[in-house]
């Protein structure tokens, strides 16, 4: 399978369904991003993040702000829930007898998280974690090089998670990684996931908002910005 990639603020996003981009997931190696308009963001005034999304190896449109950012520029893409995503590749890791390694979040998140996910996934194998608690980067590279997961999936925020990612591709080379945020904390139970009703309208960003009004400054202007900037790629020239 081939990817498909379009251009979004100078960002590569693949235009897989979710099935498909799970099929490709199984059958490649490196880095997965799942993007979202903070992230867009971040990368259009940091070349050095933009690089290592356009480097990346599978980039998955996570939140309806991206979605809606394709559409306008005539890209009919549904989005990709990043949480759904991993929490799918974890299944299939327990299918198929691949190890898993867990690294981010408080140590009793990412402990309850793997607790909970082995509960789950009877023949889940977690073969590492690690809090996201850590200063030395080569010390965790090295432990995870010792196990040699199948999947790594790294809460550790954005861009910390990607930048981290960057470095450990490049010795794991048969591992899939994943910047995951927040999943931990749902996996975890520490967070609750919003209704179904808001995750089918894409609207999980609105509950957490709601649930947590801290993030308000960091939604705001941020999403609507991204619209703006969005729209002018898509009806005024470069260059004017």
């Amino acid at each position: 399978m081939e990817r498909k990639v379009l251009k979004l603020q100078g960002l590569n996003i693949d235009s897989f369904t979710f099935d498909q981009a799970i099929e490709y997931a199984n059958n490649i190696s490196g880095q997965v991003v799942t993007i979202n308009p903070e992230m867009i963001d971040n990368a259009v005034k940091n070349p050095d993040f933009a690089e290592i999304i356009n480097n990346a190896e599978l980039v998955i449109p996570d939140g309806i702000g991206v979605e809606l950012g394709l559409r306008i520029l005539g890209y009919n893409v549904k989005r990709i829930a990043g949480i759904e995503f991993s929490h799918k590749m974890i299944e299939e890791c327990a299918k198929s007898n691949q190890s898993v390694a867990l690294i981010g979040a408080k140590p009793e998140i990412v402990e309850k998280a793997k607790e909970n996910l082995m509960k789950e996934f009877l023949s889940l194998y977690i073969t590492y974690i690690h809090d996201g608690y850590f200063k030395d980067d080569e010390k965790v590279l090295e432990e995870l090089k010792i196990r040699q997961p199948r999947l790594v999936l790294c809460a550790l925020g954005s861009p910390k998670q990607e930048e981290f990612i960057l470095k450990a591709k490049s010795i794991l080379t048969n591992a899939l990684f994943i910047g995951v945020g927040g999943s931990f904390d749902v996996w975890s139970g520490e967070v609750k996931r919003a209704p179904e009703i808001y995750q089918k309208l894409g609207l999980e960003w609105l509950y957490r908002t709601v649930m947590d009004p801290k993030r308000f400054k960091r939604i705001f202007p941020t999403l609507p910005l991204f619209v703006l900037k969005v729209l002018k790629e898509r009806f005024i020239p470069k260059g004017v």
